[in-house]
This record gives structure tokens, C-alpha cells and sequence, in this order.
């Protein structure tokens, strides 16, 4: 008779998250998941399948859960704008730990199609929403009526990539708020 799994997967799957942002994909031994998810190996392989599986589990997991927290950010201001300015500023707070997002990207590329298709899902909410909040806040004459609001939503992502990325390699946080208000006095 199989035993009952004693653990909770989803936060197995949180502890795995931990590792592989920091180690990525590659740098990342079962063992270390393991030890982590404080599981046994045969309880990895039966939950999860192997350590592709799991990952792909972790990425879709982050990405989910990324999203909503950057929504709850972008609409958490009435005001279009401030609701952007939420929404970087929670960036520049978290942006020292690791981003399972871009790491995946820089990692894989677009070499792995069902990692791209969950990134692409994310990628599009996310836009969307960033999109409205943007035609908003030019309506508001608050970002500049000529920047189509699809560019202007691409810059936006390109600089919370980029403040993740600075903020990883050790920027400190004036640094990473001046980045920050940048990105948002370029829309003006």
C-alpha cells in the first residue's frame, strides 16, 4: 500500500522557487531541491515527475503569482499614474532577490516553447492591464498623448527587467529609485 504524501506541494514547490531563482535551471542539483523542499527524492519524482517538471511547476507558479502581485500594484491607486508609480516602486523594494522570470529567459531563451508559452500568458495580462492604466493616465494628461501606449507599456516592462537586473548586481536602493523615477519621466 503507497503512503500518503505528508507534505504540502504547494509549499514544496515555493521552496523550490527560492532555489531556483537564485541557482537557476542548470546550477540547481536534485539535492538541493530536496533539501530545500525538505522531501524525500522518490517523493520529488512521484509529485513532480523529474527536475524539468518541476521547474516548469516553479516558473508558472512565479509567474502567476508575480502577475497578480504586479496587478494589485497597478490598480491599487485610483489614480492611473500613481498606480504605475506603485507598481515600480514595488520593484525597486524587491528587486535584490532574484527574478525566476528573467532568469528563465536569460537561461533558456525562447529554446523551450511550453517555458515561453507560460511566460507569454504572463507577459499579456500583465501588458494589458499596463496598457490600460497607460491610456488612462495620458486621458489624465499625465503621460504624453503622442507615445503609442503599447511602446510606452514595452518600456515600462524593459525598465522593471532592467531595475531587477541592477538591483541583483548589487545597485543600491537611491540607485534603483532614480531608476525608477526615470522610467516613469520618460512617459511625461
Amino acid at each position: 500500500m503507497a503512503r500518503t504524501k505528508e507534505f504540502d506541494k504547494e509549499a514544496a514547490v515555493d521552496a523550490a522557487i527560492g532555489v531556483f531563482r537564485e541557482h537557476g535551471f542548470e546550477g540547481t542539483s536534485t539535492a538541493m531541491l530536496v533539501d530545500a523542499m525538505k522531501i524525500g527524492r522518490q517523493s520529488l519524482y512521484d509529485t513532480f515527475g523529474d527536475k524539468w517538471q518541476l521547474y516548469r511547476s516553479a516558473v508558472e507558479h512565479y509567474a502567476a503569482s508575480e502577475t497578480n502581485a504586479h496587478l494589485a500594484a497597478l490598480r491599487s491607486r485610483e489614480d492611473a499614474m500613481d498606480g504605475i508609480r506603485a507598481m515600480l516602486d514595488r520593484v525597486v523594494e524587491t528587486a535584490e532577490q532574484s527574478c525566476l522570470g528573467i532568469g528563465s529567459i536569460c537561461e533558456f531563451g525562447q529554446s523551450r516553447p511550453e517555458l515561453s508559452a507560460l511566460q507569454q500568458v504572463a507577459d499579456r495580462r500583465l501588458k494589458q492591464a499596463a496598457i490600460s492604466r497607460i491610456a488612462e493616465a495620458q486621458a489624465a494628461g499625465d503621460i504624453d498623448h503622442s507615445l503609442s501606449v503599447a511602446d510606452a507599456a514595452d518600456f515600462l516592462f524593459a525598465n522593471v527587467a532592467a531595475i531587477r537586473i541592477a538591483g541583483r548586481g548589487g545597485a543600491d536602493r537611491p540607485h534603483l529609485k532614480s531608476l525608477g523615477m526615470m522610467a516613469l519621466r520618460a512617459l511625461t
